[in-house]
């Protein structure tokens, strides 16, 4: 089993929190993971999708009552709102009683609906933690363009074969369409959403126009904009906010917006392996954002990123802002030979970050300048994680 960089985080939080939220998009690891974790707090194991499991929850404050003693972890919570003003009141209890930590253990595929109810009912009782697929450090170094073709999805970076992974991605995407996104809201039409999916593949990394996706999908502006945010709720797609604090220069404020697991960007594209992704007008673009991801991933919970551009041309692809206001400014580059260009040197002087990185396929580790540095991906994620353990 490939050993996932959460395991000691989610561990201390069960030590410290009466009820803890595992979150991330289906089939990312988490019931592996929770199983795991749970041995040693000798875990009691509910799946919400099962009839039997389910059944046993028939009077959950009854049930749950039963076994205060152990750590109980609900899988797909989402399913069965009701439970957390009952998890609630347990909570408090056990408090009472002197227990105060680790009761509950709680796994959900979207944030939507679990941050809601949770945040309604278990304030200051929960902590969450956000499970991703695989990251580089979890893949291994020798991995990274096996990891940027397939994506982290374990099932599918796994698999035997290149051809087994690109179905078991097409599959994962024609079951997210037509049974998991219609239980987190009204009825959407599984084609429209499809087509809204693949033309964000096409502008991996873009900035949106919500209207030009409007006109061409044939259905109002809303309505596009619900579909967009119901694919950043369930964890699948990111919004990278723009660096506005500038006032001195005139800035892009219009959000990037990428699918999160460049796997899933190629099925959608119909990307079946490396050689089509080499020869495909979106390989920049893909290259890039499995970057971003990666880092945002690998840096410290507190760590914001966003992306920088002016007006002018000043641009940078990421710029990590650590809570004291300290920044690291990170280019991406595909080749082997990386260049800065004019506007990345602009930008650098415009904001003036401690550290500079530009991101290359390589992994030779060399100044390109005074102050910027040429580093691996999987160089430059190491030395986040150790920032994060500081």
């Amino acid at each position: 089993m490939i050993h996932r960089t959460l395991t000691r985080n989610l561990q201390d939080a069960l030590e410290v929190y009466p009820a803890v939220a595992l979150l991330g998009p289906r089939q990312s690891g988490k019931t592996t993971l929770a199983l795991e974790v749970g041995k040693s707090f000798d875990a009691l194991y509910l799946d919400l999708e099962s009839e039997q499991d389910r059944a046993r929850l028939a009077n959950p404050e009854l049930y749950l009552s039963d076994h205060l003693e152990r750590l109980v972890i609900l899988d797909e919570v989402h399913r069965t709102p009701g439970l957390f003003p009952v998890l609630r009141g347990l909570i408090d209890r056990s408090r009472r009683a002197g227990r105060r930590s680790g009761l509950y253990l709680l796994l959900g595929s979207a944030s939507l609906d679990l941050l809601k109810q949770t945040g309604e009912s278990l304030a200051g009782r929960i902590s969450y933690i956000e499970l991703t697929p695989f990251t580089i450090l979890e893949a291994g170094t020798g991995n990274v363009d096996k990891l940027w073709t397939r994506g982290g999805f374990p099932d599918s970076m796994l698999a035997s074969t290149e051809p087994i992974s690109f179905r078991w991605r097409q599959d994962f995407i024609r079951t997210y369409l037509e049974r998991d996104i219609p239980q987190f809201g009204p009825r959407i039409a599984a084609e429209t959403l499809r087509r809204f999916w693949t033309m964000l593949a096409w502008h991996q990394g873009g900035m949106v126009n919500m209207s030009q996706f409007s006109r061409s999908l044939g259905i109002d502006v809303k309505t596009v904009s619900n579909y967009m945010d119901l694919l950043v709720d369930l964890l699948l797609v990111r919004r990278l906010p723009p660096w506005h604090e500038n006032p001195g220069k005139r800035l892009v404020r219009t959000p990037k917006v990428f699918i999160r697991d460049s796997g899933l960007t190629h099925a959608l594209l119909g990307i079946a392996d490396k050689d089509m992704l080499l020869s495909h007008p979106v390989v920049g673009q893909s290259w890039e954002c499995f970057v971003i991801e990666n880092i945002l991933d690998s840096a410290p919970a507190d760590v914001q990123g966003y992306f920088y551009r002016t007006g002018g041309g000043a641009e940078i692809d990421l710029l990590l802002v650590w809570p004291d206001g300290k920044r690291w400014a990170v280019e991406v580059k595909r080749s082997l030979t990386p260049k800065l260009e004019r506007g990345f040197h602009s930008a650098h002087a415009d904001l003036g970050p401690e550290r500079s990185f530009v991101v290359y396929p390589g992994t030779e580790r060399y100044r390109i300048s005074e102050t910027v540095e040429a580093i691996s991906l999987a160089d430059l994620a190491l030395e986040l994680q150790l920032a994060n353990k500081r």
